[in-house]
């Protein structure tokens, strides 16, 4: 029984240090190839992956200011504090909620669809087929997703952290009386654009995690249909647990 478990937990950590290698070995492959990027495949695949991204990134993180500034500014009112709430939402917006929720919605949409469609692609042999003609599957397809995802998630953190700090004044002025000019001197006087910086720095990170993660999956997908799901359902999952990961230690690099 013992010598069982061993033999099924020595299995778990070798095939996951075989799949870490691999996917480190595509990483440092697909940045050895990016001086090959077709730009006009970036510039549509940025449109596709990014721009399209734009409206749930949105929704999501207004509701997310909104939701912070409900938590927050009532109890800091009471407090003497109210002239604080704005700064407060401001910098915690752009250092930790916008960055990282960004990258749990792109990856929960852009990861999962890199995933799937490679996936297919692996499926159906196409990808062999670039093989047989002389392209190489990574300049064609990984290098383009990689480099729109990546660019395009600083763009999605500006719009993000503008609509968040509206949503947190909506909340912040009707909610519980704050005046405009209380939360707009806030923001002024206390975040600064490094902490606006620092999230669209994390975000390039949390991008390339997404775009390699979602790739990576994509091409080793089992055979048959029930591979390419089970290929999208890991792409998100690895790719929101990795995002987690290296937010703790980028913020300890960037912010202490």
């Amino acid at each position: 029984m013992l010598q069982a478990i061993c033999r099924a937990l020595g299995k778990r950590i070798l095939d996951f240090c075989a799949a870490s290698g691999r996917l480190t070995l595509l990483f440092i492959a697909t940045l050895r190839r990016l001086k090959d990027a077709d730009m006009k495949e970036v510039v549509r695949q940025m449109a596709l992956l990014g721009a399209d991204s734009l409206p749930i990134v949105l929704m999501t993180i207004m509701c997310t200011g909104m939701v912070f500034s409900v938590q927050t500014a009532k109890e800091f009112v009471r407090l003497g504090a109210a002239s604080t709430v704005g700064g407060i939402v401001a910098i915690a917006m752009a250092r930790e909620l916008v960055p990282v929720l960004v990258g749990v919605v792109v990856a929960g949409r852009i990861g999962a669809a890199i995933a799937a469609e490679l996936g297919t692609m692996k499926v159906t042999e196409q990808i062999d087929a670039l093989r047989v003609m002389a392209a190489n599957p990574i300049s064609f397809l990984v290098v383009p997703r990689f480099l729109a995802v990546v660019l395009m998630m600083p763009v999605l953190v500006i719009f993000a952290n503008f609509i968040g700090n509206i949503g947190g004044w909506i909340v912040a002025h009707y909610y519980a009386g704050i005046g405009t000019f209380t939360y707009e001197n806030s923001i002024r006087t206390l975040a600064e654009f490094y902490d606006v910086f620092g999230g669209m720095l994390k975000s390039c990170f949390f991008g390339a995690i997404i775009a390699i993660v979602g790739c990576y999956k994509g091409l080793n997908a089992p055979n048959g249909a029930e591979g390419v799901g089970l290929a999208t359902t890991a792409s998100v999952v690895l790719s929101i647990i990795l995002i987690f990961i290296f937010n703790y230690f980028l913020s300890i690099v960037i912010y202490v």
